[in-house]
């Protein structure tokens, strides 16, 4: 296995309700692009489904995109995204589709983790082969 690490910066998002009734958890869709650097260099789009508690944490799941390179491999792959927020700091796990690589990315397999302490840069870590 591979590993890299670096940053990613939130450049957009856009947050719409799903369900809000009283005394149930408050579900939204979450949509957002990033910036990648460090061990991944591109750009990142996201769509999770969010899931808040009454206080204000969150379970969160979804799918992430990236296109860019990974170690002078250029190409596109997809995520899932797992984590859970609590109120301040979201951390969560990766986990690469099998077989949605293209281009010299084609192949890559792998699992990570990410965490979000506020505001708009997110440190990242992934580890990944070429099956």
């Amino acid at each position: 296995m591979n590993r890299v690490s670096g940053t990613f910066t939130i450049t957009g998002g856009d947050e719409q309700t799903i369900s809000d009734a009283e005394g149930e958890f408050r579900l939204t869709r979450v949509g957002g692009t990033q910036r990648f650097e460090g061990g991944i260099i591109g750009d990142g789009a996201v769509d999770w489904v969010m899931a808040y508690a009454p206080d204000r944490s969150a379970r969160f799941l979804g799918f992430q995109r990236v296109a860019g390179s990974i170690g002078g491999r250029a190409g596109t792959f997809v995520m899932e995204s797992t984590g859970f927020h609590d109120g301040r700091t979201s951390v969560g796990t990766w986990r690469i589709v099998p077989n949605s690589g293209t281009g010299a990315l084609a192949g890559i397999g792998g699992h990570g983790s990410f965490e979000a302490p506020g505001g708009a840069i997110v440190t990242y870590e992934l580890e990944y082969d070429f099956g």
